[in-house]
């Protein structure tokens, strides 16, 4: 216990001397397990699981999905979601706001990636915001908060990993992700009808559209939205797993980009170095995390820590309610992908100790979109909101408090969110359990 809390203590130091999060882990879970047992089996264990990463099968799906998000953005589809959005809700007062959002939800369910969901959305919607007269805090924060839910709205690479580390269904994860992902969308736009109904000098009301152009834009979306049906439909029904489904919808989002006239070989060539750069990257920090994890459970801090937990004989409840409090702390401190990474192999084998009247399955299930909207909530929060500084990066006109002071009231809407999963599993839990009850 005193060994992983040490363990623990010079993780952090290394990580707020801005060393990579995931270099950080190997080094700490290596000597850390050298210190305690040998030099010859920490090293040993090094080369096992990176050798074991690297030929991973499950963890194919990562690349895949990565360069599926890449070709899709070129294929120009987030200025026709927004178009979409535009046309059904430009004309209500905040109207635009909420295209954004809608905007980001459709875009996160082909892309996977918040940041890469802020930054694109930002150069679509903000144009036409400013041009109506749009306060940046409204606009940047309706698109900041919009982002986060690239790692909600499945396929999500945060729930791929989530998978990884708590050997869940990575198929049922996606699946749980939908109505969750939906209900974010909707108590977003509500936020913004809220704001502007407070203030409608936020977002006043821009053209209407004829209902032949609605239709026109709405048809302009319908690749996506086969590709998507697609994918999650090939899931649920067992076509195909997850990993199969990344490559189909990979190779579909190559043909949707080469329809379209986007690719050159230069362009494909950015494309695929770019998807190989993410996926090193997170192949550095996912293998940094299993030596840590390897390091603090052979120091017995996951086992203490459930002992300590089972001796206190409080409810269920007020462990999950404890868990989340630890999330929103620490994601005032550390960027989302670390957090996962440090604290789901602590925390999951809580989860699966306590009573909650599910089996482990679902209660990993929930548990998992519990965790993930806790992150979505660190993307957007101070200091170390990284949606608000992939924004502030891509306007750099726009003040950081100013973007701040916009996400503010989609954090009222998320909190309430987080309650109602809490208190309501079934809204997580209902898409994977008709998928388990089929033949």
């Amino acid at each position: 216990m005193t060994e992983s809390l040490i363990g623990f203590a010079v993780l952090f130091t290394l990580v707020f001397l801005r060393m990579p999060i995931g270099f950080a882990m190997a080094l700490v879970g290596t000597v850390g397990f050298g210190m305690m047992v040998d030099w010859g089996p920490a090293l040993a264990m090094l080369g096992q699981n990176t050798f074991e990463a690297g030929f991973s099968y499950t963890l194919s799906v990562l690349p895949l999905f990565i360069l599926m998000g890449n070709l899709v953005t070129r294929a120009g589809i987030s200025n026709e979601l927004y178009h979409a959005a535009y046309a059904f809700l430009g004309h209500r007062r905040g109207g635009l706001a909420m295209a954004s959002v809608v905007a980001c939800g459709g875009f996160a369910a082909v892309c996977g990636s918040s940041l890469a969901t802020a930054a694109t959305m930002s150069k679509v919607a903000m144009p036409p915001m400013r041009k109506f007269g749009y306060a940046d805090s409204l606009a940047t924060g309706s698109i900041a908060a919009g982002g986060t839910l690239g790692i909600l709205i499945p396929p999500s690479v945060i729930m791929v990993i989530y998978g990884l580390l708590t050997q869940a269904d990575i198929g049922k994860l996606f699946m749980a992700g939908i109505l969750p992902g939906l209900l974010g969308v909707v108590m977003y736009v509500l936020a913004v009808s809220a704001a502007t109904w407070l203030k409608p000098e936020l977002g006043p009301p821009a053209e209407r559209l004829p209902w032949a152009e609605r239709w026109r834009a709405l048809k302009g979306v319908s690749g996506m939205l086969a590709l998507f049906a697609l994918i999650m439909g090939g899931i649920y029904g067992g076509l195909f797993t997850p990993t199969e489904a990344a490559g189909v919808g990979a190779f579909l989002a190559f043909l949707m980009a080469l329809l379209r006239g986007r690719l050159t070989v230069p362009v494909l060539i950015d494309l695929l170095v770019d998807s190989a750069r993410t996926t090193a990257m997170l192949f550095v920090i996912i293998i940094g995390a299993m030596l840590f994890a390897n390091f603090v459970t052979f120091a017995g801090f996951a086992d203490a820590l459930k002992d300590w937990v089972a001796g206190l004989n409080v409810a269920p409840l007020v462990v999950v309610l404890a868990i989340v409090a630890i999330y929103m702390v620490l994601g005032c401190l550390i960027e989302s992908l670390s957090m996962i990474l440090l604290t789901v192999p602590i925390f999951y084998p809580i989860m699966l100790e306590l009573d909650f009247g599910l089996s482990q399955d679902m209660v990993l299930i929930w548990f998992c979109i519990v965790v993930v909207v806790m992150t979505e909530i660190s993307l957007i929060t101070p200091p170390v909101g990284m949606n608000v500084f992939v924004l502030r990066g891509v306007l750099p006109d726009v003040p950081l408090q100013t973007i701040f002071r916009g996400v503010m009231p989609f954090l009222i809407s998320d909190f309430v969110r987080v309650a109602l999963l809490i208190l309501f599993p079934s809204i997580s839990l209902l898409l994977p359990s008709l998928m388990m009850s089929q033949p």
